[in-house]
């Protein structure tokens, strides 16, 4: 991928991380994963651009009240708001350069520092507050840049933006279950975001939702959030490449864009679209298990080798139910009766099944 920009300290002009591309936002950015050591948050070379505020100060949402949350973008309750910088410039710890920690603004839970005092990297060259490092257990790690401490440089040729007619065949996808039988994370974030998402849409009536890895993903969780009924809206997926079923849904899953986040627009019609991230929905849309092994003499056609099996999960999928309950908050339907009602009482019992 061609890189484009650079970042440098505002107050002192000195650069502070290679040139890297702009991509989205990834689904589990805010995630808390397990209690041990994450990789990286975003992809070498590359940044993304955070929109909410982020870090410290935090204010009590009693304290708040719901028109000054409402005007932050928040429409239900939430224990606290970030009052922190919107527009957090997001980086791999290993694109950054000539920054050094802020020694008494260090801390974490246990094995690394957790954004919890806000800034805790400044410039070599001017002492100046510009960044803060997140890497704790249970964070993906990451640098996110206070927006008004750095600016922009811009470098070379911008990486070309994707069309949506070469997402399957030029981006990856991302496989939904570890090779440990562990569920990725990454899924359990994404299908937590597109779940609030598909609940809104849902008008408050149960979802018929397609066998399969839909199903398995989506299926639970919307069967013990909605009610029961014999009125249903069919869940479905749409998007480039991809035939329109026949009949088509009610509600179809389709791609944000991996670099610009922008959500691609069905055909006009009654359905609802519903943003899923392109690495997830690019397995559901097209994955096929095939085994990557030569085959020795060749395989009759529509056949699968069974050697080796490929990564079957070990326990039932369970969207993220952080990212679930920050998406929820964010969309206005929320103020709904019925949709408030399913928000109290998750939030009251967020971990029963199936979270």
């Amino acid at each position: 991928m061609p890189m484009a920009d650079m970042f440098a300290c505002a107050a002192c002009g000195a650069a502070l991380t290679v040139p890297v591309s702009r991509v989205a936002v990834p689904a589990h950015a805010r995630q808390r994963y397990g209690h041990g050591l994450l990789p990286g948050l975003m992809e070498a070379g590359t940044y993304a651009v955070e929109t909410e505020p982020y870090g410290p100060p935090w204010r009590r949402w009693d304290e708040v009240g719901a028109e000054e949350a409402a005007a932050q973008g928040v429409f239900a309750p939430v224990p606290a708001l970030s009052y922190g910088p919107s527009g957090s410039i997001v980086l791999a710890p290993g694109d950054t350069r000539d920054t050094v920690v802020i020694p008494d603004r260090t801390d974490g839970l246990c094995c690394g520092t957790d954004g919890r005092d806000g800034p805790n990297l400044a410039c070599e060259g001017c002492g100046e507050p510009v960044a803060t490092l997140v890497d704790d257990c249970g964070h993906w790690q990451a640098v996110r840049f206070v927006p008004h401490a750095v600016h922009r440089l811009p470098g070379g040729a911008r990486a070309a933006r994707l069309a949506w007619e070469d997402l399957a065949e030029q981006w990856p996808a991302t496989p939904p279950v570890e090779q440990q039988g562990y569920w990725s994370p990454q899924w359990e974030a994404a299908v937590g975001a597109a779940l609030a998402h598909v609940l809104a849409a849902s008008a408050g009536v149960p979802v018929a939702v397609p066998d399969g890895l839909l199903t398995d993903t989506f299926g639970r969780a919307l069967r013990r959030l909605l009610p029961s009924g014999p009125q249903e809206r069919r869940l479905g997926l749409s998007g480039p490449g991809l035939p329109l079923p026949d009949p088509a849904p009610d509600i179809a899953l389709v791609p944000r864009h991996p670099q610009t986040g922008e959500v691609w627009q069905p055909p006009a019609g009654d359905l609802v679209a519903v943003p899923l991230y392109a690495e997830v929905w690019l397995h559901l849309a097209f994955a096929r298990e095939r085994s990557l092994l030569p085959v020795t003499g060749g395989m009759p056609a529509g056949e699968l080798r069974d050697d080796p099996l490929p990564p079957r999960p070990w326990e039932l999928f369970r969207p993220d139910r952080q990212v679930f309950a920050d998406t929820l908050v964010r969309l206005p339907a929320v103020r709904l009766p019925w949709l408030r009602e399913i928000y109290d009482r998750f939030r009251d019992r967020g971990y029963t099944a199936p979270f």
